[in-house]
């Protein structure tokens, strides 16, 4: 691997929950305790298969059970509310972001690319100080098809103005490696914990933490 890895790169794409925010088990918490009001019993391995790998939703688990499209509406819409009061609660910003962050400032323009509602990002991001460090963000309303989809890296690459094939994603689950290389991208794999046991066969690099990152990109 060359000593400056980042002169291959033009930008870098992150991901936000559990890339730069311990906000995952949050949305767990809140999809549990919800679909468990119906009946639904979601695991961690459910949720891992069906959402952080395959990039469905654990609610198809209430559709074969006979629940309706319009009481799972309705349940989604409570899931947010309670997903809200989580996030509001404290939101832990994870190991090495701010260091990452400021290492990697004056070198190469970076972007979010998340499937996060803008409304849950908002609420996030008022507790960390961290999107002054980005040039733009791109959240689940500014592109249709999301992840394992490559549109929003492709969407994120067009706005940035670089190269796909000279762009580089950090990401936390197989859906997000799935669509970063579909847009022709590398991508540097931070499994979180409810991702750690998955297969990122194809990352240009699996990083513990991302502390470990300035000195991936040479930058220290």
């Amino acid at each position: 691997m060359p000593a400056r890895l980042l002169d291959r790169f033009d930008a870098v794409f992150f991901d936000n929950d559990g890339i730069l925010v311990d906000t995952e088990p949050l949305f767990l918490e809140a999809t549990r305790e919800i679909l468990a009001t119906v009946g639904v019993e979601v695991t961690a391995d459910d949720y891992h298969e069906i959402s952080m790998r395959k990039g469905g939703t654990v609610f198809d688990l209430a559709t074969e059970q006979g629940i309706s499209d319009a009481e799972i509406l309705q349940l989604r819409e409570i899931r947010g509310r309670r997903y809200s009061e989580l996030i509001r609660a404290g939101v832990r910003v994870l190991d090495g972001v701010v260091q990452t962050m400021e290492a990697l400032q004056g070198h190469r323009p970076s972007a979010i690319v998340t499937s996060s509602a803008r409304d849950h990002f908002d609420e996030i991001h008022a507790q960390t100080g961290l999107v002054p460090y980005f040039e733009f963000v791109l959240t689940a309303a500014d592109y249709k098809h999301h992840k394992p989809h490559p549109e929003g890296y492709l969407a994120a690459a067009a706005k940035m103005g670089v190269d796909p094939a000279r762009s580089l994603v950090i990401e936390d689950t197989e859906r997000g490696l799935v669509s970063a290389r579909a847009a022709g991208m590398e991508c540097v794999v931070i499994p979180n914990a409810l991702t750690v046991g998955a297969n990122f066969e194809g990352a240009l690099a699996r990083l513990d933490s991302m502390a470990a990152l300035p000195e991936l990109f040479g930058l220290v």
